[in-house]
């Protein structure tokens, strides 16, 4: 943890988080088959936790201000004069966990400001809290991603296990520019009924297959798995044009393989590359077929 810095005389609470991205078994998670996730580490948001002049107010229908709120109540602090100032590389609503990161990186400067020491299990319980109020439901794969340095592969009910990446290869994370819709997007694909089901079950093939290839470090048969998984959730109708324009020039321009990730309707996709010299040619390529953002991350 960050210890306190003071400025002058102003005592300041520092935390922060990394990103995180889902690999593959997106929407059939929901159904019971595996998901993999990765720790996006280099893209961060961070939180500074400051004196105020009057009592921090909370808004209980606001993630950030919850695990601020819950960090603050768990240290019997709720009267605290404090505000709060965020800088964050991770954009909302694209499948990255921001509600997640954020909660952490702030509960993390509340015990800061306040010079405790913060345990994780306790960490990820008050996230959980807060991400209640940003996804109703949350699984807690957000939540666990964001605080590991490792891949997660996660079953629903039945819980999570690390997944050792080490690939030595690149993932370029590339923003289409449109809000992701992950209700919406669970709703369309609950409202299909069986017609979803072989899709579904497909992608959870593809997930098993995928934790095969990732412990054998083949990155042609990842490449080729993310592109197969692309195509079910393509026919479960989560792809946007933005996204398979975006998918087709990474892939006409030699990547190993390229998916959507997250709920879809619009959101990131993702790119496996076997160098970092290949990542910027594609991820320069993408910005100019409209990529509102680009990330490279080494995995």
């Amino acid at each position: 943890m960050n210890e306190k810095k003071l400025v002058g005389k102003e005592k300041i609470g520092n935390g922060e988080a990394h990103s995180k991205i889902i690999l593959i078994g997106e929407h059939s998670v929901v159904y019971g088959y595996p998901a993999i996730a990765i720790p996006l580490k280099d893209i961060l948001v961070k939180c500074q936790i400051m004196e105020a002049k009057s009592k921090y107010f909370y808004n209980s229908e606001d993630t950030l201000s919850t695990a601020i709120y819950t960090a603050l109540k768990y240290l019997k602090k709720e009267n605290a004069k404090i505000k709060y100032l965020i800088e964050s590389e991770i954009p909302t609503k694209r499948g990255m966990g921001s509600s997640a990161a954020v909660s952490i990186a702030a509960i993390r400067a509340v015990f800061n400001y306040f010079g405790k020491n913060l345990d994780d299990k306790i960490l990820e319980k008050m996230v959980q809290e807060a991400e209640t109020v940003a996804h109703m439901n949350p699984s807690g794969l957000d939540a666990k991603t964001c605080l590991s340095d490792k891949a997660l592969k996660f079953i629903k009910n039945k819980g999570f296990s690390y997944i050792d990446l080490n690939l030595g290869a690149y993932l370029v994370v590339a923003d289409t520019g449109v809000h992701g819709n992950t209700r919406e997007a669970v709703e369309n694909v609950r409202k299909m009924g069986d017609k979803a089901q072989p899709m579904l079950k497909k992608l959870g093939e593809l997930t098993e297959k995928m934790e095969i290839a990732i412990r054998e470090k083949s990155l042609e048969k990842i490449g080729e798995i993310m592109k197969q998984a692309n195509l079910e959730l393509k026919k479960l109708n989560l792809t946007i044009e933005k996204s398979d324009i975006l998918v087709e020039e990474a892939l006409k321009n030699g990547a190993l393989g390229a998916k959507i990730s997250g709920g879809g309707l619009g959101g990131c996709i993702i790119v496996l590359v076997e160098n970092e010299e290949k990542a910027r040619i594609i991820g320069e390529k993408l910005s100019s077929k409209g990529a509102a953002n680009i990330w490279i991350e080494r995995i």
